[in-house]
């Protein structure tokens, strides 16, 4: 084989073990029956026809499958990249169906090159700027939307809007319109899929092995659509007003070239698409990373930015909206025994058997069977756990967890988003200006030097010594100087003022000249100020300053050295 086939045919498939063939083929086919109705409802909750939940369950699969780093993560149409893509579009629901499928494909285009893009640059290590307050406060505020924007299915009152507030105004100004026959089959229906997801003890496993409850459990959604279509067609549900999603178009989705928008479009919708791509990298990317730690696999956050991307710049020549990594179906493809992408490849042709031969079949399927399925998976994406550890062990993520949820509630995805970020840059910023200065003392008969606060150590009259634990810059330069100038008074006889450096490994030129303003401070009082334990690469950048230069006391190499030199003076 030669060097350029190798590299368009993936490592996994070349080095393809056969014992997973009959666990793959099993996870691809349970996950692509199981989430034929999810995807048709998130194709619905992105103010798509259904249909195009399954489209954006091919191409892009495919894409990844090829070249996503993960072996066993699902990719697919998902309820965040659902909603948010209906967020960003609402401005555009009365343009025609057509219009607004255009306008989704072309979302998806942007959210592919800027991931792809960022992959391209390796930005890989961008993730770990997003703190888990945030995200976690995002996608619980984002499933709240969710559960109440599919009342509409639920109750045929045409909810709208882009925030909590405009959901529940519109439904309260056109409450009217309740259609009761929808209403008891929507409830019915979202009543039995959370006892069947959150009570599974009691409906399965009282009268069911463990196993069998499971997968009874799993196919329970099925069974329900299944039952939904019979029961629609026998009782003739669509003439008594009861909304259904009709004939699903048959065949495969085309290549389309996406709508070209104006610049006034491109500019409102490249905001939102770095949004998106940022949530479609995170999200993935905990999924993925979790399970290559689970399966003892190299998670690569570049190659996942670069297969997500290559995945929605595909599916959005081929009719999909913005794709992501799902918890639900990776879950359950992981679960079923998944073992390499080539489930995922399974999944796609049980996603065409379904658009060649079930189109007309699924067409008295009601809306609110759909809209029950969304609400009840939705349910578990409000994150409540991590609230409550953020809130017992850090509260500058539970205030950016707060945020998010809250800003996403009143102001919208984008904007919420937008807040909890800051909240959470914030409160870096925070952390960073009050680092933790500590005075310490030697551990009796030992090297060691600790927390006068903490541990029982031996202290020299006539020094100081302050362990520094923070890098010096422009934000905390005041705090540590302040920190240390309220030690000198307080260890008023001390001479000697040692700054252990160990733990800093930048000094930009703001503390650089504080450092310089304080040892003139402390040699107009007659104390000196030294250093000890100075890094190399920080030593490379202050060893030829002032700093250094008019040091009123010396550089030691360790803290020994300068307590050695400095405890008899």
């Amino acid at each position: 084989m030669t060097n350029a086939a190798k590299r368009l045919i993936p490592i996994w498939l070349r080095q393809y073990p056969l014992p997973a063939l009959p666990t793959d083929l099993v996870a691809g086919l349970v996950v692509g029956v199981l989430v034929i109705p999810q995807s048709l409802g998130y194709a619905v909750l992105a103010g798509l026809p259904p249909v195009y939940g399954l489209y954006a369950a091919i191409v892009p699969v495919m894409v990844y499958a090829w070249i996503g780093s993960s072996n066993v993560q699902a990719v697919g149409p998902v309820a965040i990249t659902a909603i948010m893509t209906a967020s960003a579009l609402h401005a555009y629901a009365d343009q025609g169906a057509q219009q607004y499928a255009l306008m989704a494909s072309l979302l998806a285009l942007m959210v592919g090159a800027l991931l792809w893009i960022a992959g391209w640059l390796k930005l890989g290590w961008i993730m770990q700027f997003i703190s888990r307050g945030v995200s976690a406060g995002f996608i619980s505020g984002a499933a709240v939307l969710i559960f109440v924007s599919q009342l509409k299915y639920l109750t045929d009152i045409p909810v709208a809007g882009n925030s909590l507030v405009g959901y529940i105004s519109s439904m309260i100004k056109y409450a009217q319109q309740l259609h009761s026959l929808t209403l008891l089959i929507g409830v019915a229906a979202f009543s039995l899929l959370v006892a069947n997801r959150y009570a599974s003890q009691w409906v399965w496993r009282s009268w069911l092995s463990v196993s069998y409850a499971k997968w009874a459990e799993r196919l329970f959604p099925l069974i329900l659509l299944i039952s939904a279509l019979l029961l629609s067609s026998v009782l003739h549900w669509s003439a008594a007003g009861v909304a259904t999603i009709g004939a699903i178009p048959q065949g495969l989705p085309s290549f389309t070239l996406p709508y070209t928008p104006d610049l006034r479009e491109a500019l409102n919708l490249w905001p939102t698409a770095g949004l998106m791509a940022l949530i479609v990298f995170v999200s993935s990317s905990s999924v993925a990373s979790n399970y290559a730690r689970l399966r003892g696999e190299i998670f690569d956050a570049n190659r996942e930015l670069t297969g997500l991307g290559l995945a929605n710049l595909a599916g959005g020549f081929f009719q999909s909206f913005a794709v992501a990594g799902g918890f639900s179906r990776t879950a359950i493809n992981a679960d079923s025994g998944a073992k390499t992408p080539l489930a995922s490849l399974v999944t796609i042709i049980v996603m065409i058997a379904a658009l060649i031969a079930f189109g007309t079949a699924l067409a008295p399927l009601p809306y609110a069977i759909l809209g029950a399925t969304i609400m009840a998976s939705i349910i578990g994406l409000i994150d409540i756990a991590t609230f409550k550890s953020a809130w017992q062990r850090d509260r500058l993520d539970a205030a950016s967890f707060i945020a998010a949820f809250i800003g996403v509630l009143i102001f919208g995805l984008n904007t919420g988003l937008v807040i909890g970020l800051m909240v959470s840059f914030a409160s870096l910023i925070l952390q960073s200006s009050q680092p933790h200065v500590a005075v310490v003392g030697q551990l009796a008969g030992t090297g060691h030097f600790r927390n006068i606060n903490r541990h029982d150590v031996i202290t020299y009259h006539n020094l100081v010594m302050l362990r520094i634990d923070e890098s010096l810059f422009f934000g905390n330069s005041e705090s540590v100087h302040r920190h240390v100038i309220q030690a000198t008074k307080k260890y008023a006889e001390a001479k000697e003022i040692i700054l252990i450096m160990a733990a800093v490994n930048h000094i930009d030129l703001t503390a650089q000249e504080m450092l310089i303003t304080l040892n003139r401070e402390l040699a107009a009082q007659n104390k000196r100020l030294h250093f000890s334990f100075i890094k190399g690469p920080v030593m490379d950048i202050i060893e030829h300053t002032p700093l250094i230069s008019k040091l009123s006391g010396q550089v030691y190499l360790s803290n020994m050295d300068a307590v050695n030199a400095l405890k008899d003076i």
